[in-house]
């Protein structure tokens, strides 16, 4: 792998977006939650903007893709250029069919690649639900306008500053080395606060291990150059080969990110932030996420009405 840098150019945002929020019970993705009606996915595209971010690019699928052109689109396509890629169950590999008992989405890892020939430059990677924060972008957006071809990178959050008050997450619990280079992520998919309030994940055998709280967290803000698509198309069929017929399991980014490790021929740098995530997986997480925007608003960290 060369040291090929990247001309100068502004960096992409993925966003994604085509996920069915069974446990919210709604279209999450374009819910209301700012003080004038703003989505989650608004604030991400405003500190976007604010980081450096050139384009916009929103994974979604064919069935909302009219009601999230018309929330998203007229609020800000003049202000920075956006696309669109279709996450569909039946965008799979030539000479593989779609399975009759696949309902589920493929997962976050097949909603990067439906992207593939949307993307020519450094991108990073959100989810449409998540609030990240300035800062983050900014960490990101710097990263990737010095990148080169031969390192990645993820922003890791501190995970007691990542989870609901309402139940269960699923977050990548991450090692990190003494220079700051990942070394795995392990997907811990039942995270939780019990009522003495001390964090624990549910193992498979429904055991609760405790964790801190001060583990290094993803919440796939991850940041890639265009030739990750390689890995990612031959991580996909690997996938297939074992699950094509398991109609639950899925195809996810961290998985991706572990193999290009355990290749040894890519580094992944871990950008440590300390904003405070918020998101929305239940309808009571609604609540919460509408008060801290409003007192982010109060502070002055963003305005009232986001797109005038």
């Amino acid at each position: 792998m060369t040291d090929f840098k990247y001309p100068s150019m502004k960096p992409t945002l993925l966003v994604l977006a085509a996920g069915v929020g069974s446990r919210y019970g709604s279209l999450k993705q374009i819910d209301q939650f700012g003080p004038s009606g703003e989505t989650i996915i608004d604030y991400a595209v405003y500190d976007a903007i604010r980081a450096g971010f050139g384009k916009v690019i929103f994974v979604i699928r064919e069935s909302i893709e009219s009601d999230f052109r018309e929330v998203c689109y007229s609020k800000f396509s003049d202000k920075i250029a956006i696309d669109y890629a279709l996450q569909e169950l039946d965008h799979l590999p030539p000479g593989i069919a779609l399975p009759a008992n696949r309902t589920k989405p493929w997962g976050t890892g097949h909603a990067v690649l439906v992207a593939a020939n949307k993307i020519k430059e450094p991108f990073a990677v959100i989810n449409a639900d998540d609030f990240y924060g300035l800062k983050s972008f900014q960490l990101m957006a710097d990263f990737l306008s010095k990148t080169t071809k031969a390192t990645y990178c993820m922003v890791g959050y501190r995970l007691s500053n990542t989870l609901s008050d309402h139940g269960y997450v699923s977050r990548g619990i991450c090692q990190v080395d003494q220079q700051g280079y990942l070394q795995s992520i392990t997907e811990r998919t039942h995270i939780y606060r019990k009522p003495d309030h001390q964090i624990v994940y549910q193992a498979a055998q429904g055991e609760e291990i405790p964790l801190s709280g001060d583990e290094v967290a993803s919440m796939n803000l991850m940041g890639f150059t265009p030739e990750v698509f390689e890995q990612f198309e031959v991580s996909f069929k690997a996938f297939l080969q074992q699950n094509v017929q398991h109609p639950r399991q899925e195809f996810y980014l961290p998985s991706v990110v572990n193999e290009i490790i355990h290749a040894g021929q890519l580094n992944v740098q871990v950008l440590h932030t300390d904003e405070q995530w918020f998101g929305v997986t239940y309808q009571e997480d609604k609540a919460i996420v509408r008060q801290a925007l409003g007192k982010l608003v109060a502070a002055g960290i963003y305005p009232e009405t986001l797109w005038k």
